[in-house]
């Protein structure tokens, strides 16, 4: 593993343990509270996987695995459960059944586990409820990487964002980009009255490129 990326065929619990690592990191580089990237609610339910099978696989404990139909009928209530409508009220198995092109019948029958789900079954019930191939049927600790692989995503972000604050306070051109923008100063000096107002926009910022140009360039 390099550079953030598992080498394929990298077990699933050995990919989990890299991405922990990789977001603690981060987490403590960025002066976030570990209670907050490693929320046992919130990734349970981006995840699929309960709370304390979590807290298990967090701490390099191994958590047991439920069979492929099992971990189905729990994910699925979860979704039930926690994807609501725009209402609060959970969907029907008839509205399920609907968005999903099978009957009510059919429909029932998985989440109450009475059948054994298709791969087309998982994949009609995760377009309904928009969430990710593999929601249903990934196994535990790559359910958990996968959430967690977000949280990765959205840290790295805050980071570059602080960098490019950072950059902005030394340097009055990256500043003035960040604040405006190429089209908008562009846009800005399309609204000045005359061509010697615009003129003047212009020989402003050539001197601010020429006070800010680089000794190596």
């Amino acid at each position: 593993m390099t550079g953030g990326f598992e080498a394929p065929g990298t077990p699933p619990t050995a990919v989990l343990s890299a991405v922990v690592a990789r977001v603690s990191a981060l987490a403590d580089r960025l002066g976030v509270p570990a209670a907050e990237v490693f929320d046992l609610g919130r990734l349970s339910t981006a995840s699929g996987v309960p709370e304390p099978v979590v807290a298990a696989l967090l701490s390099g404990r191994p958590a047991g695995e439920p069979d492929v139909q099992a971990r189905f009928v729990q994910r699925l209530d979860l979704l039930r459960r926690t994807r609501l409508k725009p209402n609060g009220r959970r969907y029907t198995q008839q509205e399920i059944a609907d968005g999903a092109g099978m009957s009510r019948q059919q429909a029932g029958a998985l989440i109450n586990g009475d059948r054994r789900p298709t791969m087309e079954h998982c994949d009609a019930i995760q377009r309904f409820f928009r969430v990710h191939a593999g929601f249903l049927t990934a196994e535990d600790p790559e359910a958990l990487a996968v959430a967690l692989q977000h949280t990765e995503q959205e840290l790295l972000q805050q980071l570059a964002d602080r960098e490019r604050a950072a950059a902005a306070a030394d340097d009055p051109l990256e500043r003035l980009l960040q604040d405006h923008g190429v089209r908008g100063i562009a846009w800005r000096a399309a609204q000045l009255p005359t061509d010697q107002h615009r003129d003047k926009v212009a020989e402003w910022l050539d001197m601010l490129l020429e006070s800010v140009k680089r000794p190596d360039s």
